[in-house]
């Protein structure tokens, strides 16, 4: 497989996004980088130079004065020359749609196109450039975006478009921060820019700049491309120094006090989203930038970042940004500039960009000629614990499937529109109190700690649930001032019943009628469909009630979210030779087209005997997703509406859970419904029993691993899933290695 990168940008240009992509992608493949062609050779020839390690770069020289159609000629044939030379399978990856004119004809794997920008609305920007997008668009197998807003520009142009905002190379340019010279050892604040110097510089602006404060020094780091260099506001204290290497960067800003990012609002600019934005933070800098879309979205709620729309404003938020820069005792704004970084990588970046391509390979292999030990149904946590363990410790070949366009299952995380990290089945709040389970995990994330809390709105008021003594307190005037004088309050109230059966009588004999009525009878009925007398006494009995203040939902020894996400977790633990990820098909399909060995079985157990019995019930859910142009919503991550007047049971705000910091906020509405994916088994006796059935029909099946949820038909967490699908796992070695052991023994008599 050879990566073949068709750019418009040179590879030794500083300031570009391949560079770093193809770097780390050649780890992969080799990757041969196509520059565009340079005039003034008496013929056609290709320049070729080894960049690094499996990178080739490639710069076609060419005649003047051919005409287009000549020109794409010579081109496809230096192409097609070279590419004789390499692998016959091909990952095509554009950042023009240009280079299509020449290249359309290559029968590749998997097609990938690299908007960084809207080409079409720079200066000089070719008129066929609109058509051959449209042309890319209908090669494209996927389509990747440096940023949210030229996402939302695209992603109704293709079905698999993916916002991938640039990242940064932290320790690179944190190089800055330890070589920096403070600002009282000079006689003038310094405010740099560097970058490409083009239509998109808002020249009148740095005018007005160095003019408003001649005191300053403004350094301008960068080529002038596309404009006439006369246009540039020549003043005594703007430094114009030219293009720089990469690897001058950090030493170049180090002298610096404040970055710039004096960008012109007009066509060019509005879908941009500046690599150097991270960059500059890396480099401890803070940031004054106009109102560029994605650096508002994205870093706008930083301290460390002013964004300001005309000269006085800019003035006015440099001048904040130099007392800032002196503050070096003070680095509360840094330290949340870190923070605000410390999830982005480019390796994070190419990790999640191969695992899309990866799923495009595995779909155009001809299945009918692999075999795979196991055949994994499922890719949520039962389902991908089983994979990881039977590659990674059995040396198992793995094929993992699922019906979803996505791995992770119901814990599946993603950015939405305004890159919030978001869960699309609700929030999935890690806890445990298995030390196991959490070294298993922590091989495939590092943790964000998090301790839930929960508000129940009751008529207005909102107090913490479950049930404490500020609960009580609050709700009703109470002065309950110890443990003791909570205990005896809910005693007066409790209603024994016995013996306990029923939802209902468990919460009854606990706290009371009122009580019971006030925070469960509703919300468990629009839960699950039914009264709480009708259910199993296990559905109230996972909601504790406290006599104390402590107001965390859950009391376990671990509590914590995956730092990167819970989709980037199940990435790593599916990251692995033996194993393949094909997503978007049906059990029924693969099962006929494949050669496989033995069955992992993580969907519904009825599903599989082909509901011989009769369905097992189940409630589904349904989600709203909505962003809000506030930048909170509610004190907590979860609140609840116990009322059966409130068609939801609950809102979920995301920040709360990540810990990410933008000027808006996600939510979710949950509304339970009997249609639709199955969540919750509903656990009533009679459906107890014709579980029992179909456990019976499974435990016959000696050639499949029923494993989860769904396949167990039980309410687990997620904690309980894991430990679960470990146990299963080692039960299952076990009897592997017992199996061999006796055949060894067989073969040596």
């Amino acid at each position: 497989m050879t990566l073949v990168c068709f750019s418009h940008l040179r590879w030794d240009f500083v300031f570009q996004r391949p560079q770093h992509l193809m770097s780390r992608l050649a780890a992969k493949w080799p990757v041969l980088f196509w520059e565009e062609p340079v005039g003034g050779a008496g013929e056609a020839w290709l320049e070729l130079r080894e960049q690094g390690p499996n990178i080739l770069v490639a710069v076609p020289h060419l005649p003047d004065g051919l005409d287009d159609q000549a020109r794409d000629a010579a081109l496809k044939q230096l192409l097609d020359t070279q590419l004789a030379k390499a692998p016959a399978s091909l990952i095509r990856w554009y950042y023009t749609p240009m280079m299509l004119r020449f290249s359309r004809h290559l029968d590749a794997d998997c097609t990938v196109y690299d908007c960084m920008d809207e080409l079409a609305n720079f200066r000089f920007a070719p008129t066929q450039l609109a058509d051959l997008e449209v042309e890319l668009f209908d090669a494209a197998d996927l389509v990747f975006t440096g940023g949210h807003s030229l996402y939302e520009a695209k992603r109704t142009r293709h079905p698999s478009v993916h916002a991938f905002p640039s990242s940064v190379d932290v320790a690179h340019f944190g190089r800055a921060r330890g070589q920096r010279q403070p600002l009282a050892a000079r006689s003038a604040p310094r405010l740099g820019f560097y970058g490409v110097i083009d239509e998109r510089m808002d020249l009148d602006l740095l005018a007005a700049l160095a003019d408003a404060r001649p005191d300053w020094s403004l350094i301008m780091v960068g080529p002038v491309i596309k404009i006439d260099p006369a246009e540039l506001p020549m003043r005594p204290n703007i430094d114009w120094l030219g293009g720089k290497r990469y690897e001058e960067l950090p030493q170049i800003v180090a002298n610096w006090d404040v970055a710039l990012m004096p960008f012109a609002i007009n066509d060019s600019t509005r879908f941009i989203s500046p690599t150097k934005t991270p960059e500059y933070l890396a480099a401890g800098l803070p940031v004054v930038s106009t109102p560029i879309t994605d650096v508002a979205l994205n870093y706008g709620a930083l301290t460390g970042v002013e964004i300001a729309g005309d000269a006085g404003a800019f003035v006015q938020a440099c001048e904040r940004a130099i007392i800032s820069s002196r503050q070096d005792q003070d680095a509360g704004w840094r330290a949340q500039a870190d923070a605000a970084l410390s999830d982005q990588s480019w390796e994070k970046v190419v990790d999640a960009m191969t695992l899309l391509i990866d799923d495009v390979l595995v779909a155009r292999v001809p299945m009918s000629s692999v075999y795979y030990d196991y055949l994994v149904v499922g890719a949520g946590f039962a389902g991908a614990v089983m994979a990881e363990r039977l590659a990674r410790d059995s040396g198992k070949r793995v094929l993992v499937i699922d019906r979803r366009d996505h791995i992770g299952g119901n814990a599946f995380d993603h950015h939405d529109e305004a890159g919030i990290l978001v869960h699309r089945y609700g929030p999935h709040i890690f806890h445990t109190n298995s030390q196991d389970i959490v070294e298993y995990l922590s091989r495939f994330t590092q943790w964000r700690p998090y301790e839930h809390r929960v508000l129940a709105d009751i008529g207005g008021v909102k107090v913490p649930m479950p049930i404490n003594r500020t609960t009580l307190n609050r709700l009703y005037d109470l002065e309950l001032n110890t443990d003791e004088e909570a205990e005896a309050y809910l005693a007066d109230r409790a209603e024994p019943v016995s013996p306990i059966k029923t939802s209902a009588d468990v919460v009854i004999t606990k706290v009371g009628r009122e009580l019971y009525e006030t925070f469960f009878r509703g919300y468990t009925r629009k839960q699950w469909g039914m009264d709480p007398s009708e259910l199993d006494k296990s559905v109230t009995a996972r909601v504790p009630t406290r006599v104390n203040t402590d107001d965390r939902y859950f009391t376990d020894s671990f509590q914590a979210m995956p730092a990167q996400g819970y989709t980037a977790m199940f990435a790593a633990m599916l990251d692995h030779d033996l194993i393949e990820v094909e997503l978007g098909v049906d059990f029924e399909e693969v099962r006929d087209r494949i050669d496989f060995g033995t069955l992992v079985f993580t969907g519904p157990i009825d599903e599989y005997f082909g509901h011989c019995y009769g369905k097992l019930p189940y409630r589904s859910l349904d989600f709203r997703h909505e962003t809000l142009d506030q930048e909170w919503l509610q004190d907590v991550a979860v609140v609840n509406y116990p009322s059966e007047a409130v068609p939801y049971t609950r809102v979920t705000e995301y920040k709360h859970l990540t810990g990410q910091r933008a000027r808006q906020t996600s939510v979710t509405y949950e509304y339970p419904c009997a249609e639709g994916d199955p969540y919750y088994p509903i656990p009533r006796p009679e459906n107890e029993a014709l579980f029992k059935r179909y456990e019976a029909l499974a435990l016959a099946t000696s050639d499949v691993l029923f494993v989860g949820r769904l396949a167990t038909y039980r309410y687990y967490n997620m904690d309980q899933v894991v430990g679960q699908a470990l146990a299963t796992y080692r039960r299952h070695a076990t009897r592997l290695a017992a199996a061999v052991k006796d055949e060894a023994a067989i073969a040596a008599e």
